[in-house]
């Protein structure tokens, strides 16, 4: 009997793998698949049927487990970090003056990784990390869960939450193969280490292939399947599609104009998007840009109040609050347990069918519209001198240099820029047209449809 266990750690997991079509496509390959789920079992009530759900009581780390889970992330950075601006801003962002138990706690993890970073001691810190919580009551529970499932493979739906290390080390005691699945772009680019060692990895193309090479040498090459990702299926599938009737009488549109969608990142690495707002809402007023509809999509991972004085100035912009149900309180990780909902999903998908034009501040939003092939702007007006809050910085991360080369978007850095190109793009959508086309190829090298069916296949092969 192939019997699967799909872990989903949030609500960008409940999107990618309940909402696309790999839930039906893994039910059909496998003889059961069962949901191991770190959110709320009754989220799943109206998409599941046939899959059981297993809600997961929720691991909280204490000081031990902490203090080597961040020693073993801080090797990796310190690994990795010549020639990576990337990594080199979160080494600079992980570092703390606080006066903390876990504030000195990091500056002598800073001091001993100066030169305990090889690969070998990244793995005695997390051998280290799971001798912390082997005897912890939830890793216990988690062992006694895989014991009586007796699954053929465990998938994990993101390769990064801390609070997946216990499930992954029974998962090893067991001796159960393990999957998981490259969350973002930007996951092995950038950011720390994964929270634990897998027996096989997903990817969204062949460019991730390399990376993970690159950042996980003893990885093997047979381990490692390029699969597209789930993230943009949605954009393919009838049941989210609506049409641009009920997309104009949705956002109270006028059906005449031009639609510009600018989508908001996260307050944490997106500030100036208050900036960027007022900065074409003012362009507009002023007739600079003309005969324009704008959309407001905020970031689903934020409430929107930061926003909130801009409503009234400017009445004329429409706004897209991102439908998405905080499911649990007092999460160590509250972002993770906002879940969307079906109508945001279709919300998404008609912004990125219907609008004309999208501006962003470097956000994975890039991708979405350039899969209609829609023109994006990314604005980037901060920099280290003129008190801004310096987002040009991250120009020179990795998975970002690789956007600036491929001339698939304009980047601007004053308003000025930011009104010429827009007015290039009102006048010519087709312009960069190729680019966008080359860069999507090189960021997921698989096409959407089936990418569900294509996940499903993968792992079954790996039973």
């Amino acid at each position: 009997m192939k019997k699967l266990g799909v872990v989903i750690t949030d609500g960008v997991g409940f999107r990618n793998f309940i909402l696309s079509d790999f839930l039906v496509e893994a039910e059909k390959s496998f003889d059961e698949v069962v949901i191991l789920s770190c959110l709320p079992a009754e989220i799943y009530l109206e998409h599941i049927t046939n899959s059981r759900i297993i809600e997961l009581t929720v691991f909280e780390e204490n000081f031990q487990t902490w203090f080597f889970r961040k020693a073993k992330e801080v090797s990796h950075l310190k690994l990795h970090e010549k020639n990576n601006f990337g990594i080199q801003d979160n080494l600079r962002a992980n570092k703390t003056k606080s006066k903390s138990a876990r504030g000195f706690a990091t500056r002598f993890i800073f001091k001993i990784t100066s030169f305990l970073h090889s690969e070998n001691w990244i793995q005695k810190f997390n051998s280290l990390q799971q001798k912390s919580f082997k005897n912890n009551a939830v890793t216990i529970d988690y062992k006694t869960i895989l014991e009586k499932e007796n699954f053929s493979l465990l998938f994990f739906t993101h390769q990064r939450p801390p609070f997946i290390a216990p499930l992954v080390y029974q998962a090893e005691q067991l001796k159960i193969k393990t999957a998981t699945f490259i969350f973002s772009w930007d996951n092995l680019a950038s950011k720390g280490r994964m929270a634990a060692n897998f027996d096989y990895y997903l990817v969204w193309s062949d460019l991730m292939k390399t990376e993970l090479q690159q950042f996980y040498f003893k990885v093997k090459e047979n381990n490692i399947e390029v699969v597209g990702t789930p993230q943009f299926e949605s954009y393919v599938l009838d049941r989210y599609k609506v049409s641009k009737e009920e997309f104009i009488s949705k956002f109270n549109i006028n059906p005449n104009f031009i639609t510009i969608c600018f989508s908001c990142g996260d307050i944490s690495t997106s500030r100036n998007d208050e900036l960027y707002i007022e900065t074409i809402a003012n362009a507009i007023q002023e007739f600079k840009i003309q005969d324009v509809n704008l959309i407001i999509r905020t970031s689903p991972a934020e409430d929107p109040i930061r926003f909130q004085s801009f409503v009234k100035k400017f009445p004329f912009i429409k706004w897209n609050y991102p439908n998405w149900k905080l499911s649990r309180e007092g999460h160590q990780e509250a972002w993770s347990q906002r879940i969307p909902s079906v109508e945001d999903v279709k919300d998404l998908r008609s912004l990125l069918e219907y609008s004309d034009l999208n501006i962003n501040m470097l956000s994975t939003m890039s991708l979405d519209f350039i899969q209609f092939d829609k023109p994006v702007i990314n604005t980037v007006f901060g920099n280290a001198e003129n008190g801004l809050y310096d987002d040009q910085r991250f120009l020179n991360y990795a998975h970002i240099k690789k956007i600036v080369d491929s001339k698939a978007t304009k980047i601007v850095k004053n308003q000025e820029e930011l009104i010429t190109s827009i007015n290039l793009y009102l006048e010519n959508s087709n312009l960069d047209s190729y680019h966008r086309k080359e860069l999507l190829q090189l960021q997921v090298s698989k096409p959407l449809v089936n990418t569900g069916k294509r996940i499903a296949e993968t792992l079954l092969k790996w039973v």
